[in-house]
């Protein structure tokens, strides 16, 4: 009972968000300007959020089986897909459909920890590419976001610069974190001997390559939908973009990141001029990508299983 009133009250307050967010916007603009989308940059943007989703599945299928959980190329694809109509649809952002990878992974005959594990690095490896991406296109628009520090872009973009140099240089401490024995027990065993591989640095470049690759063009994503609306930015201002608004996506404070992903476009976007209902469509298209690609998964790899529910 009470899982069920935590759901109803993350669904509530993104929808209160979400409510708050369009009445602020005018939602009689927002949706002329989603009336207004142009159909080719909506399928261009579609489609590169498809494409930052299979990388994304075969990045977790390399990190499961680094960490010896074998799973094939179509089971994947199809449990990352299904994952996705899962976070689109239930409470709890991004959280829903982790934790079904992990279970039909496990069910699969997969060791557990191994298991746990490869979502929890998948996840982590996307949001710490994330926020380097993040820096990085801050830095180069430090033009238009540092005065709203009241610093000097200079200053602005040194800062960005050197804390993002900083923040990718954080995994490569893994090894040394856990060369003690002491971690060498239970769910700790299998990163444990992953990172005390001989392989483990080309290990790591190849999947900070990967999500590399995710967020691109997740951004190429989210700039598709912008670009739909008519709101033209440079690729710097879309790098940054995707920080903010894929982290508040999600947080586990609503349903699908609704509500949360329209209130940060409209803050990311604000300095670089774009107005409050056409930073609110960039959001909701974006979040109707991931149920379009939910169903589109859904279709072409199988609904989820009752007994992998």
């Amino acid at each position: 009972m009470k899982r069920v009133r935590k759901a109803l009250l993350r669904g509530l307050l993104g929808l209160a968000v979400l409510g708050a967010v369009l009445a602020l916007a005018d939602p009689a603009r927002v949706a002329a300007q989603l009336g207004r989308a142009q159909p080719l940059w909506l399928a261009a943007g579609l489609a590169a959020g498809i494409a930052s989703n299979l990388v994304s599945a075969l990045r977790w299928r390399a990190l499961a089986r680094w960490l010896g959980a074998d799973v094939s190329v179509r089971d994947a694809c199809r449990w990352y897909f299904q994952a996705i109509g899962l976070n689109a649809l239930l409470p709890g952002a991004v959280v829903g459909g982790d934790v079904y990878r992990a279970v039909v992974l496990r069910r699969a005959g997969q060791d557990t920890a191994a298991s746990g594990w490869s979502v929890v690095l998948d996840r982590t490896s996307g949001l710490w590419m994330l926020c380097a991406i993040g820096g990085l296109g801050a830095a180069a628009c430090a033009a238009a976001l540092a005065p709203w520090l009241r610093l000097p872009a200079g200053v602005f973009a040194a800062l960005m610069l050197a804390g993002t140099a900083l923040w990718l240089l954080l995994p490569w401490g893994l090894p040394l974190l856990l060369h003690s024995g002491r971690w060498n027990k239970g769910w700790l065993a299998p990163l444990r001997a992953a990172a005390l591989r001989p392989d483990f640095g080309r290990q790591w470049v190849c999947r900070a390559g990967a999500s590399a690759a995710v967020q691109l063009l997740s951004a190429a994503a989210l700039a598709g939908g912008g670009l739909a609306l008519g709101v033209q930015l440079s690729a710097g201002a879309w790098a940054w973009a995707i920080a903010p608004v894929f982290l508040m996506a999600a947080l586990p404070v609503s349903v699908g990141g609704w509500g949360t992903r329209e209130a940060a476009a409209v803050a990311a976007l604000a300095p670089f001029g774009v107005a409050a209902p056409a930073a609110v469509g960039v959001g909701v298209i974006y979040g109707v990508y991931g149920l379009a690609q939910g169903a589109l998964g859904a279709l072409a790899f199988g609904l989820p299983r009752g007994a992998q529910r």
